[in-house]
Formats: C-alpha cells, structure tokens, sequence
C-alpha cells in the first residue's frame, strides 16, 4: 500500500485504529472495521500540539488576568445593554442552526461530523477572540488594515475601557461579545462546501488560519472606525462582505482544493434537520442585523423588518422559481430561499426601506437559483453550494445596497443615496469594493488551504470517504 493512502494523517495515533461494531452499516452479528491511516514520522508529537497549546493560553491567564482597574463612568442604557443581550445569544443560537441545517443535508454518515465542524466553531473562536481576536479586529488601526494585536490581548482593558465609538451606549465587553459571535459563524459557513471529505484536525488548522488572516482583516477594514473600507464610504450593515462574502470565496477555493467527491449523490439524511435549521437561522437572523443597530432604537426595527421582508420574498422567489422550471416546491427550496434572502439583506438591512427589501429578496434568490442549477452542470463538488448561496446572495445583497440605500433611512449613511435616487458614487464604491474583496478572500482562502495541507493533508482517504466521516474521524455515529 503507497504512502500516500494509508500514511498521510498528521495527527493520527500511532497505533491502529479499533474495530468498531456498527449497525448501520453491518448486518447483524458482522462487524466493520473502521479504515485508518499510520502517522508519518512525527505525527505522535504533532497530536500533542493543540492541547499543548491550549495549556499555554491557560497558563496565560495566570500571568495576563486582566482585572480592571477603574470602570470607565461613560453612560450606559440599560435599554440598549438588554436589547444588546438578547441580540447577542439570538445570533449564537445561528451557529447551532447551520449545524441543523447543514446537517440534515448530507449523508447519513457524515451527519455527525458536518454537525462538529459548526459547533467545534463556537469553542475555538471564543478562545481565539479572547487571546487576540478581538485586537485583531477591533483593536488600534495599523494602517486601516488589521488591529494591533496587543491592543485587548487577552482581553486586556476591555471590562473598565469606554464603549466602542459606534456604539456608545453599551459596555465595550457587550460589543465584543456581540462581535464574537459573528466571527463564530463566517468559518462554519464553509464547512458545506468541503463536507464529506475533510479531515476535522486539518480542518480546525484551516479555521483558525481563516479567522487571522482572512475574517480578522476584512472586519477591521469594515466597521472600523480608522478601517480602510470604512473610510472608502463602504456601507456594510451586518457582514455582506465580512461575512458572506469572505466565507463564499473561501468555499468556492475549498470545494476546487479539495476536489470532487468519490460520491455526489445527494441524499440527504435528515430534511427535517433543515426545515429546525432554517428555522434556527431565521430566528437568530434577527439578532444578527437588528443587533447590528448596536442599541434598541428605530433603526433596530427597521432592519429587523427589511430582514423579515426580504428572506419571506426570496423563499416564495425560489420555490415560485422552481415551479416555473417544471419542479415541485420543496422544503429543501423554501430553506435555502429563505437564508439566501437572509444573506442579501444583511449587508442592506439598516440602509434601506422594507418594500426595497422585497425586491432584494426576490432578485437575490433569482439569481442565486440560476448559479445552483448552473453548478450542477459543471464539475465543481460545492457539496451544500455555499458558494451560490452566501458568497453569490453576498455579492448581490452589497450591489444592490448600492442600488437602493437611502439616507433618509439611516443618517449615518454619509456616503451617499442608492442608484435608484440617482446617484453613482455608492454603487461605484462597492462595486470596487467587490472585485478587490473577492479576490482578497479567494486568493487568500487559497493560500491557506495549501499551507494547511503542507502541515497536515486536508482530505480523507477513499476508504475513510466510503465508510463516512463520523466513524472515521470521530468514531461515532447515528
């Protein structure tokens, strides 16, 4: 057997893998035996690394633990803070969501696993933000491109500091917990792409890689006050770009690195899954733009509801869509119509008005629509087309922002009006912003899906494909 199938897993254990009894794939009284790999030359010590460092950033706290020294006597509404809250735990129950809904899609034996890789999110990220996270997005401009790393290391400063500039009635901790939840989710959205044949360490790697260089940047550029896309009059209500956009690129780059599938049957385990999903993501939506608000006001009830006009047009568009082409309405349509109106909104949601939301909706699932139907035409493996529904529902939601922002909706728009008032600089703006964003995530996305690789293979080997994620790299399974 070559190296190269039954050799290359970095964090593999060195000694061979158990058999494991498993029903769903034996007949009665037979068991299976689950494929593994030996590790190369230093995998037993690679193993040992992520705990390693975890001990470190523990230890850490020993030596950084951050005590405040005098709370700063800025006013807080205890309005705002509440309405903050809650935004902030709606958005995190997103995360759980997309495990659903991701989840239900895939095949029976790879639920599990495409499940982990969402919530795995919510662990990491919290520990990454807490370390240096946070800094690298929100902390002192270095050059409106990236935070000072030192500037809240360790959460240094950030219980007694002010409030953040764009958000002056709630304590900087709210905010940075509400921010935390947004970097949670953009590296879960790619997980759809890849599902299926990614190995979960390699995974984690590439994540982590992804929020430093890829998220990190693109957030601090963006809602920044000294960011450089800020400055340029980029308007960005909740993450078209941040989010959306930057998780689409990285997925269309993952799903041709990793290449296709031994099988692209669809079978989905669970559509039930999806249907609690969807719901999941559309309930905790609100949070996601109406918190972006950053306080309980007007502009909070008008994103929350150009956020409920735009994803109910754009689950009729889709199904509406499908009739027309000779297909059923399904589930599965209404679910992924729905959160790609959620997706287009979402950079537009505080800057437009809700009959604009509407049509938002409905162009933006059109179009998304067309993208799927031509994806399964070409040989690109997106598993759960990521990429045409959060990168494309992204693209389209920040145009037409461009098209129909209004400042009489939100004064804080200085930019400048929509296209449909007559005016050019906004939509020229972000269209310039879309092409140099694209090509930052994808190229970038690229980038560190091949160091990742160097360091540990990113795919699973056939055998571990066939027999299915679950038991093979969790040895677990439904």
């Amino acid at each position: 057997m070559s190296y190269t199938d039954e050799t290359k897993q970095a964090f593999a254990s060195p000694g061979p893998a158990p058999t494991i009894r498993e029903t769903e794939f034996a007949a009665p009284g037979a068991t299976t035996e689950v494929p593994h790999t030996i590790a190369p030359p230093g995998g037993r010590y690679l193993s040992r690394v992520p705990f390693l460092l975890l001990l470190v950033v523990v230890a850490a706290t020993f030596v950084f633990p951050s005590v405040p020294a005098a709370t700063d006597n800025s006013p807080i509404s205890a309005a705002d803070t509440a309405w903050m809250l809650t935004a902030t735990a709606l958005v995190l129950i997103m995360t759980p969501g997309l495990a659903f809904f991701y989840g239900g899609m895939v095949k029976k034996k790879n639920v599990i696993s495409t499940m982990l890789q969402s919530y795995i999110c919510m662990a990491l990220l919290a520990v990454i933000w807490v370390v240096y996270g946070f800094s690298l997005a929100f902390g002192d401009s270095i050059g409106g491109l990236i935070g000072n790393p030192l500037t809240y290391f360790m959460m240094h400063g950030v219980i007694e500091s002010k409030p953040w500039p764009l958000a002056p009635t709630i304590p900087l901790l709210l905010f940075a917990m509400f921010q935390l939840k947004f970097a949670i989710i953009t590296p879960a959205l790619i997980t759809g792409a890849f599902a299926e044949r990614i190995r979960f360490t390699s995974y984690v790697l590439f994540i982590v890689l992804f929020f430093t260089f890829i998220y990190a940047p693109l957030a601090h550029a963006t809602w920044h006050p000294d960011g450089l896309l800020f400055n340029f009059g980029v308007l960005d209500f909740a993450g078209g770009t941040v989010v959306h956009m930057s998780a689409g690129w990285a997925a269309l780059a993952s799903a041709i690195f990793l290449k296709r599938r031994s099988d692209t049957t669809h079978n989905p385990a669970r559509i039930t899954y999806v249907l609690l999903g969807t719901g999941l993501l559309w309930f905790g939506w609100f949070g996601f733009n109406a918190g972006s608000a950053m306080g309980a006001s007007p502009l909070a009830v008008v994103a929350l509801g150009t956020t409920m006009a735009a994803s109910a047009s754009a689950a009729l568009a889709w199904i509406f869509f499908d009739a027309l082409k000779g297909r059923k309405p399904s589930a599965m349509g209404t679910c992924i119509g729905a959160v790609v109106g959620l997706v287009a909104i979402t950079p537009a949601a505080g800057f437009v008005t809700i009959p604009h939301a509407l049509a938002i909706g409905f162009i933006a699932a059109v179009i998304s629509n067309l993208v799927v139907e031509w994806r399964t035409k070409t040989t690109l493996d997106d598993t759960l087309d990521v990429f045409p529904c959060h990168g494309v529902g992204g693209i389209v939601g920040m145009l037409l922002t461009g098209v129909f922002a209004s400042q009489a909706v939100n004064p804080a728009n200085t930019t400048g009006n929509g296209l449909i008032f007559g005016e050019t600089k906004l939509f020229l703006i972000h269209l310039v912003t879309l092409v140099g964003v694209s090509v930052f995530a994808f190229a970038g996305s690229w980038l560190l899906l091949m160091l990742t690789n160097l360091i540990t293979p990113l795919r699973v080997s056939a055998d571990e494909e066939h027999t299915g994620l679950d038991l093979t790299q969790h040895n677990e399974s439904l």
